[in-house]
């Protein structure tokens, strides 16, 4: 029998599909196929039984997650890739990555605070290159709701709301960024505890499906922000100023060796809100090798300052598939001994 060839791709869902060879195992041969889109081979049985393919179904989730009904779900995913899938296929996917994508059981609770159009809030920052600032409301609502863990953690959504209306874009057009930073923290308190955890698999789940490499950071993040139950958001713009610096040393006795003429700022890729404090991380392809801990010890600082919370209040690591990397910021800046 002539294997027909698939009407999609698995990774992309591109249609310019050809054959390309066939792998001969013990038992049998199988036929396999090249996708000029995304330039990838692969088998129909890679697909694991699904007749659509894994960008389509993410999406279908991304789109039930969002808020909408599993019958709006299959119209938005019609209007965007010209492809049906029945509500019950949908159901179905739900229910087979509802253990990753953890938000399905604050779902409920998030449809009845808001529609599916007024669940994320995005802005364009204009800051040296183009930053979609984005917020999940109903994350903010549920996980700093009073009596809660984090209900002492409520001013973060205060500053997130005030940048999304007053953000002082200036600053972050002609001043150093943290990425660039020189700055040589004493790190020999600072300890890395490497792990994995959802971050890691659902990088694991989504980073395959993109083929295009500069859409990597956004697909993630849109992924996270929309499925996760604590990315908070994503693209957060912060800023240090000369006063904070001085405060921080002076006042409370950190060892931040940085000079700071007119500011310094940044955009955090991922803001979550869990166990008990505020994280912060940063996507690195190559995390296993980078290692930014001075980068995210500003943003920590100048959140720290932006918001009123305490530098304990803050956890940062940076992550790819492959693994999470995590540390405390209060641990590089940790207070001077007194004589």
């Amino acid at each position: 029998m002539i294997d027909p060839i698939p009407e999609h791709c698995p990774y992309c869902a591109g249609r310019r599909i050809t054959k390309k060879g066939v792998r001969i195992k013990k038992l049998e041969t199988v036929q396999l196929f090249r996708c000029a889109d995304c330039r990838r081979v692969f088998t129909p049985r890679h697909i694991k039984g699904k007749t659509f393919p894994l960008p389509f179904i993410l999406d279908a989730i991304s789109f039930y997650n969002q808020g909408f009904t599993a019958a709006a779900t299959t119209r938005q995913l019609h209007e965007r890739y010209a492809m049906r899938a029945s509500p019950s296929s949908i159901d179905a996917w739900v229910a087979e990555y509802k253990p990753l994508c953890a938000y399905f059981r604050l779902r409920d609770d998030a449809r009845a605070r808001y529609s599916p159009h007024q669940l994320i809030r995005t802005v364009k920052l204009y800051h040296r290159q183009v930053y979609e600032f984005s917020l999940h409301r109903a994350k903010l609502d549920l996980l700093l709701a009073g009596g809660g863990q984090h209900a002492r953690l409520s001013p973060i959504r205060t500053y997130l709301e005030s940048m999304l209306r007053d953000c002082p874009h200036a600053l972050f057009r002609h001043t150093d960024r943290a990425s660039s930073s020189k700055a040589a923290f004493d790190l020999s308190q600072a300890a890395v505890t490497a792990k994995q955890n959802f971050a890691t698999r659902l990088a694991g789940l989504v980073l395959p499906t993109i083929k295009d490499n500069h859409k990597r950071h956004e697909a993630l993040q849109r992924f996270m922000l929309l499925n996760d139950s604590v990315t908070v958001a994503v693209e957060v713009p912060v800023y240090f100023l000369p006063e904070d610096l001085e405060h921080m040393q002076r006042r409370l006795n950190f060892d931040i060796p940085l000079t700071v003429s007119d500011a310094i700022t940044g955009h955090i890729d991922f803001l979550q809100v869990r166990n008990g404090a505020i994280h912060i991380l940063d996507y690195k392809p190559d995390a296993p090798t980078n290692k930014p801990i001075q980068q995210l010890t500003i943003y920590a600082l100048a959140l720290s300052r932006l918001t009123g919370l305490r530098l304990f209040d803050f956890k940062c690591a940076w992550f790819n598939q492959d693994g999470y990397f995590e540390f405390y910021p209060l641990h590089v800046v940790h207070k001077r001994r007194r004589r």
